[in-house]
């Protein structure tokens, strides 16, 4: 039986995760360089199961039949082909579903039987006239032939062969696709020859460039909704000023347990956008408040909106920790997508409660004094602004 993977990005059919395709116009160069990059690639530390849909070295016999002689026993050639595609065809005869996934049954005799001559020796044919089983040396004889490719696959309209592999324990798949460009590098490949990640890693680099156009998006919609409200420039960043930690957070806890930055976990990390900034919120919305309403000084405002604050702030925060608690601990069909979601949300939370209860009333005090700062020098330059005005006004008067 062999599992059989349904939901994949593009790509070969393969056994491993992720393809990395060779093409050259010329065959024999394709061929002959195909090799050499498989065992540089088989030697770098990011991979695991290195393998190539290569197949140049095929074991080819010619059959050949005496069908007077398997007529008397009443074998037909097409029972003795169906025999052939059981032994050495790798039929399946059938397929059955799971919860995760679906399996296929293939009929075939033992792989390493699979490339000997002599296995034929000990191939029988039941006959239908009699019931016996004949030995298919009693009625065919067979003789190699020099060896030949058995498939040239081709991308587009030039010949390919794709490289499969999995990732090592603990590595990236960032880590992955640089270490097999820099091989590739190395080796000093011709120029006639390209090559490209497929699947799930060509979907990966395409992805590189838009997370951080997207998480700056992100960003910029947050200040500027934050500015709107609070009519400031200064404030907003006071509230941004929580994200860092909950993402150091959230990668630090992707990286203690073995996830990778994928994209569910980029997923975690936007939603930690939204949720942590509310502590921020809640402490510089009643501190602004407090110092229009009640003539507070920052110092006194912030202060006193930090310990009113607190339990709401405590509140929310437990309540968005708790509801990500299952889908960091949950099993199950599915558990390994939402897994990494749910310590995102979980790492994030801890350090960021843990740093911005302290982190920003000073951050909301230094950028208030900077605030400040920018005012009074902006009121100085009006007023020398003026006063040079009014000098060059009784000046011209006086002339």
């Amino acid at each position: 039986m062999q599992a059989a993977q349904d939901v994949r990005l593009g790509g070969r059919p393969t056994r491993t995760q992720f393809e990395f395709t060779l093409q050259d116009a010329n065959l024999d160069e394709l061929n002959e360089w195909a090799p050499k990059i498989l065992a540089k690639m088989q030697t770098l530390p990011e991979l695991r199961d290195v393998a190539t849909d290569q197949q140049t070295k095929g074991t080819t016999l010619q059959l050949k039949i005496n069908r007077d002689t398997a007529s008397r026993y009443g074998i037909q050639p097409q029972l003795i082909d169906d025999t052939l595609y059981d032994a050495f065809g790798q039929r399946q005869v059938t397929q059955y579903f799971t919860q995760l996934n679906s399996y296929h049954v293939i009929l075939e005799i033992l792989p390493e039987l699979q490339g000997n001559f002599d296995t034929l020796d000990k191939l029988y044919i039941k006959s239908p006239t009699t019931g016996d089983q004949v030995p298919l040396s009693t009625f065919a004889t067979w003789t190699s032939v020099p060896v030949r490719p058995l498939s040239i696959s081709h991308q587009g309209q030039f010949p390919a062969i794709t490289i499969s592999f999995n990732l090592a324990q603990n590595a990236a798949l960032g880590q992955a696709t640089d270490a097999v460009q820099k091989a590739m590098a190395e080796l000093g490949t011709p120029a006639t020859l390209s090559s490209s990640f497929q699947g799930t890693a060509q979907a990966f680099q395409q992805s590189l460039g838009t997370v951080p156009l997207l998480i700056m998006a992100a960003l910029v919609v947050v200040y500027l909704i934050l500015g709107i409200l609070y009519e400031s420039y200064i404030h907003p960043l006071t509230i941004l000023s929580t994200l860092p930690s909950a993402g150091v957070g959230a990668l630090a806890i992707l990286m203690a347990f073995g996830y990778d930055f994928s994209l569910i976990a980029l997923i975690g990390i936007i939603l930690l956008i939204g949720i942590v900034k509310k502590n921020g919120i809640m402490m510089v919305d009643f501190a602004i408040s407090a110092e229009r309403d009640e003539h507070l000084t920052p110092e006194q405002s912030i202060r006193k909106a930090a310990l009113l604050r607190f339990r709401p702030i405590m509140m929310t925060t437990m309540a968005a920790l708790l509801g990500g608690v299952p889908l960091m601990l949950g099993t199950g069909t599915g558990s390994e997508i939402r897994q990494p979601l749910g310590y995102a949300m979980v790492g994030g939370l801890i350090v960021s409660q843990a740093l911005t209860l302290f982190t920003t009333p000073v951050v909301y005090l230094y950028l208030d004094e900077l605030s400040n700062a920018f005012s009074n020098w902006g009121r100085s330059k009006g007023d020398d602004d003026g006063q040079l005005a009014e000098h060059g006004a009784v000046k011209q008067a006086a002339e």
